[in-house]
């Protein structure tokens, strides 16, 4: 007897549907075809044990099982319980007239309960656009398909709720919740705010704009400055996201697997901080069968890279791409995969070895042959694609002993978000432009325009500071950030002069 199930793969952060064939005839075999990874091709075993455990029979007969389409890769254990389930009514052990209305996946334990699967979101969405009237699946991933409304999420503990509910016709509650209440954002409830933060106005001014802009950062100062301390409460004072931007997101934790057991959307705008011995494919994403990495993970949020020169060259090199295009595809020779990068790099690094700049007042002072050594383990293109640098100094002991308590990250969001807002309705025609960041060179002329007196100022800082040529294109954006700050439609000299401040590795002579 022939007998059709449907599961669902990804790839990328979107899902295709799979047809399961099970075919039970006369002879003795389990043959399982199209194209299963090991862990699939080991579900003989733990379904076996699982419907033993609750006293029904892998068939003693020839059993054929084909995944369709056929000629592309699945992968993981998801496939347990559709694999099972289409076992049991092919052997005629159980009826299930309306099998084919649903999406069936999970991952058996031997005692025939269910672990929590990957990606359900993209194949709950999958689901729904292919016509599907629901989805079986463990209950831990539940509330994350629920997210889908006009779908019927059947949460389900272990196979034999599965098998009453198709045989039995034992009705299974749908899971659903309310979007409204799983996207209330509670931004002010975060960890980090910058009111705990002692001096430093300059820097969080800098922090400000970056935010405002969407503008990448890099924070120079010797050890104990405060930069990781700043880094971290940069979320608190990012806009909250959009609810397609916490779909977009969600969906590429939840291949990744990094969905928390039990949660549904992703809220809160992702920080990531990965360790400097990270390789090159955990950081872009990769793998014989690719998985997101970090940039992806940062996806709407925060890329933090602490210690930077401390990174292997080879590992920040291939951000380039994924800094300026927004997004990372990895080419493998039967499919090639596409993740978002949409993230805000926030980079720190100390000057030089010992940790300081070049001071002879300091014991622990470097010479200018150290700082140009070690800064020099960064490339110029990487450098070229973070718009603001900027140089961190300790905090004198009068600020650090003051009880007073600094502008909190609530005041200084809301001034971020009108900058975003006149952004928004600024780039409103422009496809994949939605902050100051990410103007093409281009569109300066349009959005950028400057009077004689702002062009005069920036030709004289070129050539008096001996900015690059690269500094430029920088400069212009964050002066536009800057107005926007300020409700301004036209850049002024005032502006001009903040934006050149923030350039420091670009000048000639920096390093002594």
């Amino acid at each position: 007897m022939l007998t059709k199930v449907y599961g669902s793969s990804f790839f990328g952060i979107d899902a295709t549907i799979v047809t399961v064939e099970v075919n039970i005839s006369k002879g003795i075999g389990y043959h399982l075809v199209g194209l299963p990874d090991n862990a699939i091709k080991e579900s003989s075993y733990r379904i076996a044990a699982a419907l033993d455990n609750n006293n029904y029979k892998l068939p003693g007969k020839k059993i054929t099982i084909n995944m369709a389409p056929a000629d592309m890769r699945k992968e993981g254990a998801a496939y347990d319980l559709t694999i099972a389930i289409g076992i049991l009514v092919a052997s005629g052990q159980i009826q299930a007239l309306d099998i084919d209305k649903y999406i069936i996946l999970g991952e058996l334990s031997l005692d025939g309960s269910l672990q929590a699967i990957k990606g359900v979101l993209p194949i709950a969405i999958q689901a729904k656009s292919s016509g599907f009237k629901g989805i079986i699946i463990p209950m831990q991933n539940a509330e994350e398909a629920a997210i889908v409304s006009g779908l019927d999420v059947l949460g389900v503990s272990s196979i034999q709720e599965v098998i009453d509910f198709f045989d039995k016709g034992k009705m299974i509650t749908p899971t659903t919740i309310d979007i409204a209440t799983a996207f209330n954002n509670p931004i002010d409830a975060l960890e980090f705010d910058f009111s705990d933060v002692k001096g430093q106005e300059n820097i969080k001014r800098c922090m400000e704009i970056a935010a405002a802009g969407g503008h990448n950062i890099i924070l120079i100062g010797p050890p104990g400055s405060g930069k990781t301390m700043l880094a971290k409460r940069l979320p608190s004072i990012l806009p909250p996201m959009t609810l397609d931007e916490a779909l977009e997101t969600t969906k590429i934790h939840s291949v990744a697997g990094k969905t928390k057991e039990g949660s549904g959307l992703i809220n809160q705008r992702p920080f990531r901080s990965p360790h400097h011995t990270i390789s090159d494919v955990a950081l872009v994403g990769g793998g014989s069968y690719p998985q997101p990495g970090e940039i992806s993970l940062a996806h709407n949020g925060v890329l933090f890279l602490d210690e930077l020169p401390e990174f292997k060259r080879t590992v920040l090199e291939v951000m380039r791409q994924p800094l300026e295009d927004r997004e990372v595809t990895i080419s493998r020779a039967r499919f090639t995969v596409t993740y978002p990068t949409s993230f805000m790099l926030v980079a720190s690094m100390n000057p030089s070895p010992s940790g300081y700049f070049v001071d002879e007042n300091n014991p622990m002072t470097s010479s200018v042959n150290e700082m140009q050594r070690y800064l020099s383990k960064i490339s110029g293109p990487l450098l070229d694609r973070i718009d603001i640098h900027i140089e961190v100094s300790p905090v004198p002991f009068e600020e650090l002993s003051n009880d007073r308590k600094g502008e909190a990250s609530k005041f200084i969001r809301e001034r971020v978000i009108k900058a975003r807002m006149i952004q928004t309705k600024r780039y409103q025609d422009l496809a994949h432009v939605h902050y100051n960041a990410q103007i093409r060179t281009k569109q300066l002329a349009q959005f950028c325009k400057l009077d004689e007196t702002s062009m005069g100022l920036l030709k004289k800082a070129m050539e008096s500071l001996k900015l690059s040529a690269r500094a430029y294109d920088r400069i212009l954006k964050v002066a536009r950030t800057i107005a926007d700050l300020d409700a301004a439609e036209t850049i002024n000299s005032n502006h001009i002069a903040e934006a050149i401040q923030y350039r420091s590795l670009d000048r000639e002579g920096w390093l002594g």
